[in-house]
């Protein structure tokens, strides 16, 4: 925090660049009243006075030449609900609040950059093993694995925080005046919380994945990696997701990559959309959370909320078993939770339940899925009865993560189309991914 320590002047390191030339400015008239007592003395001062105020004029317009290159680098990306936010130069250190902005980040190919994270225990990693020569420093993250206090926002001193700010606000006790103070003292805010639309508070506009992975490829300057992601996921489905990794890219000036990975992402969507079985033969889905291995209760995740945490199961076309019900989403005011008896009720085909992502499909089986047969009531679950019990996948996820786990959706909810869930069958070329992240497409 050095080097971005307020002086007398209140000025920190960043905002000394941007009114440097206001304080030479000062300087130069504080230099011209001195007194003068004699005509020798006058006329030796008046020529110290005339070299000062050249060397001082040279000064001012080397700083104002240095002010114009500036600003002809710097660039703006507009996202909700900052705004227009103004960039001097590409930002190489970046902090965020969830996996799905770290992963567009990640997959633009600054993953290097990051200095924390919000929220680490749902940020999964391990899908990068599978990508060669890309990774993310897991250690780092977990030095700060909380990144929610303004001390610590200090501490890091990043360029960009990809953060929903109100998000601060209305879920840290953050006010207004803590956001303006961190995006002025320290680096700007730009993000928009989309991994479900259920907040009261969330009165602005939503972003899908691609639309905030574009703005942060913007962001980067990485706007072909963007481009190449968007194409293979086109081929694999562009819903909701890739629009959030869009304005993520115009953050980091990545839009190239940003690019890249919709066009993968587009080929990826509809080469699986095109294998799906007709919307009459697929199965109806309830999404939960219940993070113990012996559930008693289930916390309902609605398909109709559109949030990028249920991007997969859109894409994948099935439907939602509460559909018809009063029941509504999860959200920070309706912690509403449903028992075996009200499940029966509705008694769906396929069972989703997240908070066990470290568990692999074995681990999941053997724990859950095996409580609720043995269970007295959960046994007579369609779904358990048949087997037909899953982890749900992340509640945030980028770009990277969707490809994984839309692979992994289309197998459990149609193996004979696409394999088994535990098998080895890969929907989506992992090396093509990998060379976008590394910039070699």
């Amino acid at each position: 925090m050095d080097d971005n320590s307020t002086g007398n002047d209140g000025l920190t390191r960043r905002s000394y660049i941007r009114y440097g030339g206001t304080a030479l400015g000062a300087g130069m008239l504080a230099g011209c009243t001195s007194d003068s007592s004699g005509s020798d003395e006058t006329t030796a001062a008046a020529g110290t006075t005339t070299e000062a105020a050249a060397e001082t004029t040279t000064a001012a317009d080397t700083e104002t030449e240095t002010d114009a290159a500036e600003a002809a680098d710097s660039y703006s990306v507009t996202m909700e609900p900052m705004g227009e936010v103004t960039f001097d130069s590409v930002p190489e250190s970046w902090a965020a609040y969830d996996g799905g902005y770290a992963d567009m980040a990640v997959a633009l190919g600054v993953g290097d950059g990051v200095t924390g994270v919000g929220g680490a225990g749902r940020y999964y990693t391990y899908v990068y093993d599978e990508l060669p020569g890309v990774s993310v420093d897991r250690e780092q993250i977990e030095a700060y694995p909380e990144v929610r206090t303004k001390e610590e926002f200090y501490e890091l001193d990043n360029d960009v925080h990809l953060y929903d700010p109100n998000m601060l606000i209305n879920w840290f006790d953050w006010d207004q005046a803590d956001v303006d103070e961190i995006a002025e003292n320290v680096a700007p805010f730009v993000g928009n919380l989309i991994f479900r639309r259920s907040d009261g508070w969330h009165d602005y506009r939503y972003y899908t994945l691609y639309e905030a992975f574009e703005k942060v490829a913007q962001v980067f300057q990485r706007e072909d990696r963007y481009e190449a992601f968007a194409a293979l996921h086109d081929e694999f489905i562009a819903y909701t997701l890739y629009e959030a990794f869009e304005k993520v890219a115009q953050v980091f000036q990545r839009e190239d990559r940003y690019e890249a990975f919709a066009a993968l992402h587009d080929e990826f969507i509809a080469d699986i959309q095109s294998r799906l079985p007709p919307a009459d033969e697929r199965p109806n889905v309830f999404l939960t959370y219940e993070g113990t291995t012996e559930p008693e209760t289930f916390s309902p995740y609605r398909l109709n909320d559109k949030g990028t945490s249920k991007k997969q199961w859109n894409d994948l076309g099935v439907t939602d078993a509460l559909t018809g019900t009063d029941i509504e989403n999860l959200s920070t005011t309706n912690r509403g939770e449903l028992d075996y008896e009200n499940l029966l009720e509705v008694d769906p085909d396929v069972i989703l339940v997240r908070g066990h992502e470290r568990k692999t499909a074995a681990e999941f089986r053997d724990t859950v899925l095996a409580y609720m047969e043995d269970h007295p009531v959960g046994g007579e679950l369609t779904a358990v009865q048949n087997g037909r019990v899953y982890r749900g996948g992340y509640l945030n996820q980028g770009p990277i993560h969707n490809l994984f786990l839309t692979e992994r959706a289309a197998k459990q909810l149609f193996p004979d189309e696409f394999g088994e869930v535990t098998g080895d069958a890969e929907l989506f070329d992992r090396r093509r991914v990998a060379d976008i992240v590394t910039g070699e497409f």
